[in-house]
């Protein structure tokens, strides 16, 4: 080990942001491995990295046992030699004896070549993995890298790496060339064993429109609007419900914006999809009666907690039910109640 060596994991710090200290544990764990193959494979080896000095030192550990029970000489040494070598040696403990490094000198080349790749590239995916850990139920931007025709998958560059959103995972009639500048939802991810974390990004979870609206409300980021809920049908409608903790602001003034600015850039990353946004209210009569918008509700008796009957005008019934039932069901996922819905 010499002086370019430190140096170059002075610069993979900086330009990598690989901590020098995790890439030295792991070079001094495949160097022992590697010296352990040529002194023998039970031998405890122990490598120390000295960072200031920029050398290395290899030793080899033995377990002080009583003189009549060494039975490994390659990992036990008996009481008396260990006392031998210094009195302060007890049984139980650990002698550790320095051996030459010069015999290890090509093995140490050829293996630690290696195992600092495998480090680097173990240290990115772990760095990688973090990141998108501190991502996760977050909305980034990404620059589309590949469009597969095939399957319609799509591959982005997110700025911690490459992801793949899975054709299903995009909105219906979406399609995307290679360097549009998209938003994404991290909905997963997982440490993977080889090949970094494994990422699942989504522009059809609900949770893309909620961190829509906060990317483009203050009140949301500052917590003065609050999102209770949200329903969607990805690609044709979504419901919203918003609540404001200050008198003074409007939940639905604050999340369209003035000249629906605020609105309008929601819906622009969400092209035909339309949004209903819905003022909140702990009254589950009064909730149920918004969530159906735009139709207009008569009457709702709540049956039990999580079942309740809405009266509609006739000429209202098909507005209320939607498409397919559409609205039925959107209302019903926001407010979390079954709705029966009559003339």
């Amino acid at each position: 080990m010499n002086a370019e060596f430190f140096n170059a994991l002075d610069l993979l710090e900086k330009e990598k942001g690989i901590p020098k200290e995790y890439m030295i544990g792991k070079i001094e764990l495949a160097l022992a491995n590697a010296c352990r193959k040529e002194v023998g494979p039970n031998t405890v080896i122990r490598v120390q990295l000295d960072d200031k000095k920029q050398d290395m030192k290899v030793f080899q550990q033995k377990t002080v046992v009583p003189d009549n029970s060494v039975y490994d000489t390659e990992t036990e040494i008996g009481l008396s030699a260990a006392k031998a070598l210094s009195r302060r040696h007890k049984l139980g403990g650990v002698v550790e004896t320095e051996l030459k490094t010069k015999t290890f000198r090509r093995l140490s080349a050829q293996a630690g070549k290696q195992m600092i790749i495998q480090a680097i590239r173990d240290a990115e995916r772990e760095r990688q993995t973090r990141e998108y850990e501190s991502l996760r139920e977050e909305v980034v931007t990404a620059i589309v890298d590949k469009v597969d025709v095939s399957t319609g998958n799509v591959v982005v560059d997110t700025g911690t790496g490459y992801a793949t959103i899975l054709r299903s995972e995009l909105i219906p009639g979406e399609y995307f060339e290679v360097g549009d500048r998209i938003k994404v939802f991290i909905s997963e991810v997982k440490s993977g064993e080889t090949r970094g974390p494994i990422v699942a990004l989504s522009r059809i979870h609900p949770n893309f429109v909620k961190r829509l609206f906060e990317l483009e409300v203050p009140e949301i980021q500052d917590g003065t609007v609050v999102i209770h809920s949200v329903s969607r049908d990805p690609g044709s409608r979504s419901k919203i419900a918003v609540e404001s903790r200050d008198p003074n602001v409007d939940a639905l003034g604050a999340c369209i914006g003035k000249n629906r600015m605020r609105l309008d850039a929601v819906l622009a990353e969400l092209g035909n999809e339309k949004v209903d946004i819905i003022p909140y209210s702990a009254d589950p009569a009064e909730f149920v009666a918004a969530a159906l918008a735009p139709a207009k509700v008569l009457g709702v008796v709540l049956e039990d907690e999580h079942t309740c009957r809405v009266t509609v005008a006739p000429e209202q019934l098909s507005l209320a039910i939607g498409r397919e039932g559409q609205n039925a069901k959107l209302a019903a996922r926001l407010t979390g109640m079954k709705v029966d819905i009559k003339a």
